[in-house]
């Protein structure tokens, strides 16, 4: 996907400056602490053919039920498109509701799991016109939270938003997260 190196920069300064606060001062969340938070999530659509790289803006809010788990709902649209072979390819929004099993721990790092469903409208233009799909999947991954200051957190995320027999939507996504 594009733009890794640069995500990797960015999480690697979040780190140094986050490494520098003494874990008394590290900010944890208690049970029933909201959150939310604002991602762009690089998005790989693959279907036949095709294989189109766009881009989306999301935002989620949630809770920790416990320091271990997190219920969420996020909702996104998409802000880049690409074409390939004379066709617009473009993921015109998507909303789902998920649940994150986080590690807690003392670091200012927490890895977690996700998974949950998710609602993907894709979309398809070209001088012929227009074609748009609406479909939903389970979708799941990995990611982690890392701390910068005791209420703001950034976040690394891969998810596989949908998946079938002919198409695939995958995302590695980088944003901020505000602690309440």
């Amino acid at each position: 996907m594009k733009h890794v190196r640069s995500i990797a920069v960015i999480f690697a300064t979040g780190l140094a400056v986050a490494g520098t606060a003494s874990a008394q001062d590290m900010y944890k969340s208690g049970v029933g602490a909201l959150y939310t938070g604002l991602n762009y999530t690089f998005v790989n659509l693959e279907s036949g053919n095709a294989d189109a790289d766009v881009g989306t803006l999301s935002a989620k809010v949630g809770v920790m039920a416990t320091p271990y788990l997190g219920i969420e709902a996020r909702g996104g649209f998409g802000v880049d498109d690409e074409r390939v072979g004379g066709v617009d390819y473009s993921l015109d929004n998507f909303f789902g509701g998920y649940a994150t099993f986080n590690l807690a721990n003392e670091s200012p790092i927490t890895p977690y799991a996700i998974l949950g469903f998710t609602r993907v409208e894709l979309e398809a233009s070209s001088f012929l016109g227009t074609a748009t799909e609406d479909e939903t999947d389970v979708s799941y991954g990995i990611g982690m939270n890392m701390e910068f200051a005791p209420n703001l957190s950034g976040n690394l995320e891969y998810m596989r938003y949908y998946e079938d027999s002919d198409a695939e939507i995958d995302g590695l996504g980088v944003g901020i997260q505000f602690n309440f």
